[in-house]
């Protein structure tokens, strides 16, 4: 395809594209973001306000703002040609390497980094923010730029771009990794994954890449059963004398202690927090929260788990939100959430359909995994079915910079449909 210069694709005032609106992805999404501000108000309800705070510094408030420069965000990309982006796709990916450089420079986290131990975020005092959300938006570019740009045919010609993809990913993956920030890098590969498929790559290479994943699977495993002889031969407290192991250089995987605990909280939890009050605690109270719901639910601002604490108020408004939802609203509320995601992904993968060149077909499939990976594990580690690892759910968790990149990338979804019909 011919490659538009930036000036030729920046279509706002385009008058034969302004009416061709799909609108079902859109409503969905504000009521994904208005059951989000419910219960991100319903989490942090119980929490004890001083009076001299105000309104502005409640989480609830902050996500109503976050969502109405996020509303602003989708409409300016969703008005700009797609193509747009092709042209500066690699500019953009360069643009976003700089913050993940940035904030593994110390004293850039701020108070975060220091309370956390992870330089995860840039402090600019009165927002932070988290360099690994634009940096999907990158790789999601990056990749369809490759893909449209190269031949994928012969064996030297697939691995000539999967060559060049490894060192796309790798490297924001890397950087990633350094902060660390294992749940934002484990997404990447599903939504890299599903464009190579619809690119049509040699069934080979998939084959190749389940050997790898069942290798690197095996590898975890080996490691988490090294690291548990290794501390009980040595009589070690897993939360006391965590960092043991990992600076005994007996590691496989380049995992810190504590990411290994959260392994074993999920694998064996009566191992590594036999009480039920150490890493497997969040897990324990998410589960009470989530069966506890029943049908019908307890009702909003009426569940005890959040409300009482026993649900964590440092992760109830964001990671554990689903649970929330869950325990107040019942089945029928956890439901009518899913349901709303389904009308998103589905919806996300008929505009694929209906692209009329690679490109937006790659962008609208890329988006779509990358959001179905995100509910899925979001609601699988709040039910047990996963490890912890601490993935937001689109549009409800808590999060400025999720809530930014998330309407960033529907916002690409929807100049997809938009501008589809530019091509004869």
């Amino acid at each position: 395809m011919n490659l538009p210069s930036p000036t030729e694709t920046v279509a706002m005032f385009k008058t034969t594209t302004r009416g061709r609106w799909d609108l079902l992805t859109p409503v969905t999404l504000v009521l994904l973001g208005l059951i989000g501000i419910a219960f991100i108000y319903s989490a942090q309800h119980s929490v004890p306000v001083s009076a001299s705070s105000s309104i502005l510094g409640r989480e609830w408030f902050k996500q109503v703002v976050f969502l109405t420069l996020g509303a602003g965000l989708y409409l300016v990309v969703s008005l700009i040609d797609y193509r747009f982006w092709l042209a500066v796709s690699h500019w953009f990916y360069l643009a976003c390497l700089v913050p993940l450089l940035i904030v593994l420079i110390p004293g850039v986290g701020g108070a975060a980094a220091e309370k956390w131990g992870a330089s995860r975020w840039i402090d600019f005092g009165f927002f932070s923010f988290q360099p690994s959300e634009t940096a999907k938006v990158g790789v999601l570019l990056i990749t369809a730029s490759l893909l449209i740009r190269s031949e994928i045919g012969t064996v030297r010609q697939s691995l000539s771009v999967l060559g060049k993809l490894a060192l796309a990913v790798g490297a924001p993956m890397f950087l990633i990794l350094l902060q660390p920030d294992l749940k934002s890098a484990i997404v990447l590969p599903p939504m890299v994954f599903s464009m190579l498929y619809v690119s049509k790559l040699s069934s080979r290479f998939f084959a190749a890449a389940l050997g790898a994943f069942l290798l690197i699977v095996g590898l975890v495993t080996w490691d988490s059963v090294n690291y548990v002889r290794f501390m009980d031969a040595h009589g070690y407290d897993y939360t006391r004398d965590r960092g043991k192991f990992e600076a005994a250089g007996n590691e496989i995987m380049p995992f810190h202690d504590y990411q290994r605990n959260r392994i074993l909280a999920f694998a064996a939890p009566e191992k590594v927090d036999p009480q039920g009050t150490g890493v497997a605690y969040n897990l324990s109270q998410s589960l009470i929260s989530v069966g506890s719901g029943g049908l019908g639910g307890k009702g909003w601002t009426e569940g005890t788990q959040a409300q009482l604490g026993y649900l964590p108020r440092s992760v109830a408004h964001n990671d554990f939100i689903f649970s929330v939802i869950a325990e107040e609203k019942g089945f029928l509320g956890s439901l009518t959430v899913l349901s709303l995601f389904g009308i998103v992904l589905f919806n996300g993968i008929r505009i694929a359909g209906l692209a009329r060149d690679r490109f937006g077909t790659l962008l609208a499939i890329g988006v779509t995994v990358l959001f179905a990976v995100h509910v899925f594990v979001n609601i699988a580690m709040t039910i047990g079915l996963v490890p912890i690892t601490g993935i937001p759910l689109p549009f409800i968790s808590y999060g400025g910079s999720f809530v930014l990149s998330c309407c960033l990338l529907q916002g690409l979804v929807q100049s997809v449909y938009r501008f589809r019909k530019d091509f004869t």
